[in-house]
């Protein structure tokens, strides 16, 4: 068999001192698809707690793949990081999935709320700007001469005075800046 042809090509990694299902760092966050140094930020905000082996390096198990999973599915969706930990406590409570517990539906809930508000007002911002198109059009429209100016429309006021105008001044006398010298 051809190594990457997507068969255990028979090699183990390096792990000594660590039980069967265990792993460092490195390869939690290769099989969780994210960097060592959000598995540490992780642990830091207390989502994430790392056993040490003998050498004072961090040991992950099966459960903790599951939890940076559930965080980083969560994170992709647009939990924050803060908004992920009943679904983290949920899943260190023995349950098989982070959104079973009380809290988490609770987050659900609130997320999507947040999310309707969002599309409310991404909703009022494009009416805002279709109003403003269709009212451009016609303007553009007016100033070509297709249709009557709209009334009160302030293109069509400025095509007035876009206008040529006389050369002399209602009194019928040239203006001093046009006079020859």
């Amino acid at each position: 068999m051809t190594r990457g042809a997507g068969l255990d090509a028979g090699v183990k990694p390096y792990r000594r001192g660590m039980d069967d299902g265990e792993m460092r760092i490195g390869e939690l966050a290769q099989r969780a698809g994210t960097t060592a140094r959000a598995l540490r930020y992780y642990e830091a905000r207390g989502l994430l707690a790392a056993r040490r082996d003998a050498h004072g390096h961090r040991v992950y198990g099966a459960a903790d793949l599951g939890l940076v999973r559930q965080i980083r599915t969560l994170q992709e969706v647009g939990f924050g990081l803060e908004e992920t930990r009943p679904f983290v406590e949920c899943l260190r409570a023995g349950h098989e999935e982070g959104d079973t517990c009380p809290a988490s539906l609770g987050v659900y809930r609130a997320k999507l709320a947040e999310m309707d508000a969002l599309v409310a007002q991404v909703l009022a911002a494009r009416a805002r700007v279709a109003a403003q198109l269709t009212r451009a059009e016609a303007a553009v429209r007016a100033l070509a001469g297709e249709a009557p100016p709209e009334p009160g429309c302030a293109l069509a006021a400025v095509r007035d005075h876009a206008a040529p105008r006389p050369s002399h001044t209602p009194t019928g006398k040239e203006p001093h800046h046009a006079r020859q010298p």
